[in-house]
């Protein structure tokens, strides 16, 4: 993973009020440049406007290389990974690492400390309780607690933070024998609950995995910037939805507020709603979303059209009947034609995505133009008023797959 070269400052400026409490801990791998806000704290009350400076103040730490796992060549079995598809971090910055995706033979989840050795490795694949038949997503909770999806068996696997198993909670309806991943972007809760919070559409949802089903309720009503077609009739071609390229996404992470911060525009402004779903604060900068051009069109039409030719079914015992297969073709062509004759909007997202820390911090980093190989730069919002330092910033690891 790459190391981080510089970071820029933006000015403290406080326009109206502060973001909460926490320091910028640790973010991800990949980062190579962030931009830091620092504002003084105070609490969400009534919906606040802040204007971020528009000025970016660079530092220019330099971080080395902590650890290195896994390698064709490595001399201990755990780390013989074949292809990590989770990854994250717990509250004592031990990394959990979900290896083997589908329905490998290898699937587990590791757990290495902050000096990157080895603590403990749990699950395997199987179609029993705590055993995975197609892990898609990893959790963990800031106590070490892991929670597994696992598409084929309609639900998740709850682990302790020893990797004990602990429990299955289902998701309602009951399985099939293919399927896609129910939730995807499911964040953990920082209240010290056994909730998270979950996308579905243009909805934030609370996600409670408290019990043996899966419960949920909508937090947030985010804009949408597309219409949604309404009531559908069962025909195929009206379960397809039009395309659109550079959609603004639906942004997010928990807080330890319980609330949310979420972007769902193409300019560049952070939300943050309180534990009732309220928009109590907005945080903007003044930077300007890049035109659209033919060239954009073209490169991310081909993307779309790569990705859709790429994706595979996931299926368990026998295959599906004729007629099954049959729908799923139909369906993948109507997506196809919909891909070639996608409508775009006229700007690219400024914002590309939102982490927040354990203790709060916001990371938000910023797209670069569609085609680019390079990450966009970070910028890191300090809710306490403390300048960033070099003992703020992420270790810096690599992961190698066998």
């Amino acid at each position: 993973m790459r190391r981080m070269s510089r970071l820029n400052v933006i000015g403290g400026t406080r326009h109206a009020a502060g973001v909460g409490a926490g320091v910028a801990a640790r973010f991800g791998a990949g980062v190579t440049a962030a931009y830091v806000a620092v504002l003084g704290p105070a609490g969400l009350q009534a919906q606040e406007v802040v204007d971020l400076p528009a000025e970016d103040r660079p530092v220019s730490p330099e971080l080395e290389l902590v650890y290195r796992l896994g390698s064709a060549g490595a001399t201990a079995e755990w780390q013989e990974f074949t292809s990590i598809s989770g990854i994250a971090f717990d509250g004592a910055s031990n990394l959990h690492f979900l290896d083997g995706t589908r329905m490998e033979s290898s699937a587990r989840i590791v757990v290495v400390d902050p000096a990157g050795r080895f603590v403990r490795e749990f699950g395997r694949a199987g179609d029993g309780p705590g055993e995975f038949r197609a892990a898609t997503q990893l959790v963990v909770w800031e106590d070490g607690q892991v929670l597994v999806e696992d598409m084929m068996h309609a639900g998740y696997h709850v682990f302790s933070p020893a990797g004990e198993f602990v429990r299955m909670v289902r998701e309602g309806g009951g399985g099939l024998g293919f399927a896609m991943a129910r939730r995807p972007n499911l964040r953990p809760e920082r209240t010290g609950t056994r909730t998270l919070v979950g996308g579905s559409g243009r909805t934030i949802q609370r996600v409670d995995m408290s019990s043996e089903e899966v419960e949920d309720r909508v937090l947030v009503e985010a804009w949408a910037p597309v219409e949604e077609k309404g009531p559908r009739s069962g025909a195929p071609e009206d379960m397809i939805d039009e395309e659109w390229g550079f959609e603004p996404d639906l942004l997010f992470d928990a807080l330890p507020s319980g609330g949310v911060a979420f972007s769902d525009s193409s300019a560049w402004a952070i939300k943050l709603a309180d534990p009732s779903g309220a928009v109590a604060r907005i945080l903007r900068r003044p930077i300007q979303p890049l035109a659209v051009t033919e060239q954009m069109e073209q490169v991310e039409r081909e993307r779309r059209l790569e990705v859709e030719s790429n994706r595979t079914i996931t299926q368990r015992g026998s295959a599906p009947p004729p007629s099954v297969l049959e729908f799923i073709d139909n369906m993948r062509s109507l997506q196809r034609e919909a891909i070639e004759n996608m409508r775009f909007f006229p700007e690219v997202p400024v914002i590309a995505a939102v982490r927040a820390t354990w203790d709060g911090s916001l990371w938000v980093q910023r797209s670069t133009e569609p085609g680019s190989d390079e990450p966009g730069p970070i910028d890191v919002i300090m809710p306490d008023g403390q300048s960033l330092t070099d003992s703020h910033l992420i270790e810096v690891i690599e992961v190698t797959g066998t």
